[in-house]
């Protein structure tokens, strides 16, 4: 095996899909993570609904591109508007604990919100707003192509597999479903939001077997 095959062969095992040679050097591109890049430089700049004029940092998302296993939250709060970052307040602080129960880092899985800039005053996103951004959302999950995805709250589940807008939570958390994004079947399991748990502690055992399912069923845990 001469030198360019061996670089060739260590960028698949990076995770490079694409690799071109031009000149006799190696140009590696990682197809998924550029187009990831291009939609956050599009969100960066969206203002398709009336979040954007009260905004100080749209959250896109962050954590691992090639991850089996995706947690999509409702939309960001105080400290995530103030840093551009999803869950980095105490309900996400929570969701890092529960992870670290079992060994997980949070940049081993993807975090992301239905809805990528804070409604005013934490109040619910309203429903012209998630239909505004549901295309990202849908976009960001083609391109990640995980094999689970977390709901944490109503809101999440509601969107993401199509249900009435009063379907409860507790209805649905640790029930596994299939829907079908990118042409990819992922399996979809609803549970409380981490923002929840911080009001009902109550809440934690089924939060947490719902967590180690979904991190069975992506196999980050056996």
């Amino acid at each position: 095996m001469n030198e360019l095959q061996k670089t060739l062969k260590f960028l698949e095992l990076m995770g490079y899909k694409q690799v071109k040679v031009s000149g006799g050097e190696v140009q590696e591109e990682k197809q998924g993570n550029l187009s990831l890049e291009k939609l956050k430089e599009e969100v960066l700049n969206c203002c398709k609904c009336r979040l954007c004029k009260t905004r100080t940092n749209v959250v896109f998302g962050e954590g691992d591109p090639n991850t089996p296993l995706m947690f999509v939250g409702e939309a960001p709060g105080e400290q995530e508007d103030l840093q551009g970052r999803p869950f980095v307040g105490r309900a996400g602080q929570l969701l890092t604990r529960f992870l670290n129960l079992f060994g997980v880092s949070r940049d081993k899985v993807y975090i992301t919100n239905i809805v990528k800039c804070r409604p005013p005053g934490n109040r619910n996103p309203q429903p012209d707003e998630i239909k505004a951004c549901y295309p990202y959302l849908e976009k960001q999950i083609e391109l990640i192509s995980p094999d689970v995805i977390l709901c944490l709250g109503a809101f999440a589940a509601r969107t993401i597999l199509n249900l009435p807008p009063n379907t409860a939570i507790s209805k649905l958390r640790g029930k596994p479903q299939k829907v079908e994004i990118g042409g990819k079947e992922i399996t979809v399991i609803p549970t409380f939001h981490p923002a929840y748990l911080l009001r009902n502690r109550r809440g934690e055992p089924e939060f947490q077997k719902d967590l180690e399912q979904a991190l069975k069923l992506s196999g980050l845990i056996f």
